[in-house]
């Protein structure tokens, strides 16, 4: 359980803290830069870890970028830690935190190739409307989402893999995978309920507290757009929709969308707004998943929140119907 602590001295440390940057000094870099990114042991140890603490970086993905640094700070300021860089003394909290391996293997399954996937899937709500099902590109990204990776660090990690064949082992992130279960029957929680949510617009993030004030989770999150700006103040949750698809009303106006009337896109992980959908009091906006978690916190969404599909899955167990959820600036 993490320490009680201030939404507001959250805030007023993320915005004085630098960036960070590795305390461990060095990088790994597999194949070539033109198609592998260079992975950096130390940010990808402490995002491992920082997501097994309930401090999600978002995607996994092994560089220093702003949702590593949101996530970090976070973890630092809840532990009465300096904020800003990942140094020696934060690394040292962090390993007490787990005696687990950072990575660990993985043998692909038949069921993990079964699909159906959809390679191509159009950006056009009217033309995304006749798709059956918006499933999984392809088995490396169904792998990579599972283990809350961004494709790029598992090709990373595993150059030379088939990941179309079953019986290949793979290096991953050793976190808690996605169930590759009906999204519609996700496992049981042993966690406690928040007793409210924040969502933070200034710093983009997503905050859940219990009844004693103390940190349940941390997530990264996109946060409304110009054409369909986030609400302020105070709401609740409605329901709470897994595996749900989407109906795009015209009436947003979201850019390059050809819609005339009110089309709906089937479910998937693909779909619009991923595997879990919390519906909150004001009509139209919720707390999502998404397609595209390697955007999370660093594009708009269209109005609503928008989290990686296992932040929204991890955020939906800690929630429930009338959870209040407030929207600062």
């Amino acid at each position: 359980m993490f320490k009680a602590i201030s939404l507001a001295l959250l805030v007023a440390v993320w915005v004085a803290a630098p960036a960070p940057a590795s305390a461990a000094g060095h990088s790994l870099s597999h194949g070539s830069r033109r198609h592998a990114p260079v992975v950096d042991q130390g940010v990808l140890n402490a995002e491992v870890l920082l997501a097994r603490a309930g401090f999600s970086p978002g995607t996994i993905d092994g560089r220093d970028g702003d949702n590593f640094a949101k996530a970090l700070h976070a973890f630092q300021q809840v532990n009465g830690l300096p904020v800003g860089r990942l140094d020696a003394a934060t690394s040292q909290l962090l390993a007490q935190t787990s005696d687990q391996p950072v990575l660990t293997t993985y043998v692909v399954q038949p069921q993990d190739l079964a699909g159906p996937f959809q390679p191509v899937i159009p950006v056009d709500y009217v033309q995304m409307a006749q798709l059956p099902r918006l499933g999984y590109r392809s088995p490396r990204q169904e792998l990579a989402e599972r283990f809350r990776m961004s494709e790029g660090l598992l090709a990373a990690l595993n150059p030379n893999a088939d990941f179309a064949r079953p019986g290949t082992t793979i290096q991953v992130a050793n976190v808690t995978p996605l169930p590759d279960q009906d999204p519609k029957a996700p496992a049981p929680r042993q966690a406690p309920k928040a007793a409210r949510i924040v969502v933070d617009k200034r710093n983009h993030s997503v905050l859940a507290f219990d009844a004693d004030n103390r940190l349940l989770g941390f997530f990264p999150a996109s946060i409304g757009s110009a054409e369909k700006p986030a609400p302020t103040g105070a709401l609740e949750v409605r329901s709470i929709d897994y595996d749900p698809d989407y109906t795009y009303d015209p009436a947003y106006g979201f850019r390059g969308q050809t819609a005339e009337k009110k089309v709906t896109v089937q479910p998937g992980p693909n779909n619009p707004v991923g595997l879990v959908w919390i519906g909150l009091s004001e009509k139209g906006y919720g707390i999502h998943g998404t397609p595209d978690p390697d955007s999370v916190g660093k594009t708009q969404s269209h109005g609503c929140v928008r989290l990686t599909n296992w932040d929204a899955l991890t955020l939906a167990g800690l929630t429930r119907r009338g959870t209040p959820v407030e929207f600062t600036d």
